[in-house]
């Protein structure tokens, strides 16, 4: 017996990440910088921190020269939301000016 499938097409948001590698940025402007996005609560603990829904994961770190920063979100829209306030916000703390490289995610794993 022959079974027929129909497909429908349908379009899905692309997860992505988002690689901000800031050589001259510090702990502390890093600090200063989430003290603002949770609106003075301290630092960023929790996707529910963000002032944008989407996020999937944050990881942020020193590296020789400065301060990097990964974070998965659910599209790029999602981010670019993020973006309005986060270009701002890092100006305003004093952290270099540095565009992040977007990735399409092939893979997300969360716990």
């Amino acid at each position: 017996m022959l079974v027929r499938f129909r497909i429908l097409a349908r379009e899905f948001a692309v997860a992505i990440i988002a690689v901000f590698d800031a050589p001259g940025m510090t702990q502390a402007m890093y600090e200063q910088g989430t003290n603002q996005i949770t609106g003075g609560r301290g630092g960023v603990k929790k996707a529910s921190d963000w002032p944008v829904p989407g996020l999937i994961s944050h990881a942020a770190g020193p590296t020789p020269n400065g301060w990097l920063v990964v974070d998965v979100w659910e599209s790029e829209d999602a981010f670019q939301k993020f973006g309005e306030f986060l270009m701002p916000m890092l100006k305003e703390v004093g952290a270099p000016d540095v565009q992040p490289k977007i990735y399409p995610a092939f893979n997300v794993v969360t716990s």
